[in-house]
């Protein structure tokens, strides 16, 4: 599909499950952060972080109109396309709304500290002029394991940007890495991120599994080389604890990604109590089946 659009890509490109209908436009490439240790998605040369340039991206905005395409929903690339000035974001929703009336929604993914740039009135702003929703990659409400992963967020700084978008009426969509903490800080980021989550009360919430395809030497230094790895039981045992300590009201739950050993959706709170007896059926079950023990097992 993409190499129908009149759109240019810096490939690999990155977005959420639920944006995989969704028109893209990369008005950055790459992070500007980029340091995170278990991050993989940034790291080849040509992704090295730049704003793309302005006039290209509107170009390009106007073209699709031009090609008669009527998208619902735009995902703003690549990793935190927030980072751009209020003129500059400003002139792309601005575009995106004059050429493509048929978007409902624009979304992009956020680093928490995009938005300290950002005052309450023009979050207000961006979300009157399209977005409706960003996904931040929390990984961790744990300040230590936040440290140790190089994140360059803590909890509060995390929590403060959610308040502050939800306060906006921007949908907040977060994401935790089930096993980030390694088996030494496994109770303390899963107790410390359902703390951010009940502080944050999140839209959407999900989890994925820390995984690694490129090598892990940078990750293992942050923990002086004493990483141990959750086995599967101990994966879900801290899910077991993350889940059971929310106090949701109305999140759309999912930990349904690839990388989970254990599929998990629903409504939290109101789903709060199946969900852990699911859990604890997937850890009798990988208990009693070693051999699927690095298979998914879903409900």
């Amino acid at each position: 599909m993409y190499h129908q659009l009149p759109v240019q890509y810096i490939e690999p490109l990155f977005r959420p499950p639920s944006e995989g209908r969704s028109l893209i436009f990369q008005i950055t490439n790459g992070c500007s952060w980029n340091r995170c240790s278990y991050c993989e998605m940034y790291t080849d040369a040509q992704k090295k972080f730049r704003p793309r340039a302005e006039a290209e991206v509107l170009a390009e905005i106007r073209q699709c109109g031009q090609r008669g395409l009527e998208p619902r929903r735009v995902f703003l690339a690549d990793g935190d396309a927030l980072v751009l000035s209020m003129r500059r974001l400003r002139n792309i929703l601005g575009e995106i709304r004059s050429s493509l009336p048929s978007v409902s929604r624009v979304s992009s993914y956020c680093l928490p500290s995009n938005l300290k740039n950002k005052s309450d009135d023009e979050l207000a702003e961006l979300e009157a002029l399209g977005l409706k929703i960003i996904y931040v990659g929390a990984e961790s409400g744990d300040d230590e394991v936040l440290r140790r992963v190089d994140k360059g967020e803590t909890h509060d700084s995390t929590v403060q940007a959610l308040q502050r978008a939800k306060a906006a009426g921007i949908r907040t969509s977060v994401m935790i890495l089930n096993g980030l903490g390694g088996r030494a800080l496994s109770e303390q980021h899963a107790l410390a991120s359902a703390r951010l989550a009940n502080e944050t009360q999140p839209d959407y919430l999900a989890t994925l599994v820390l995984t690694f395809y490129k090598g892990r030497e940078k990750f293992e230094a942050g923990f002086d080389n004493r990483f141990e790895d959750l086995d599967t039981v101990g994966l879900c045992r801290e899910m077991q604890v993350f889940i059971g300590a929310l106090e949701l009201d109305n999140t759309i739950f999912r930990s349904d990604h690839v990388s989970n050993h254990m599929v998990l959706k629903g409504v939290l709170g109101r789903d709060k109590h199946r969900m852990l007896k699911q859990i604890e059926e997937s850890i009798d079950y990988f208990r009693k089946h070693p051999q699927f023990e690095h298979g998914n097992f879903g409900y």
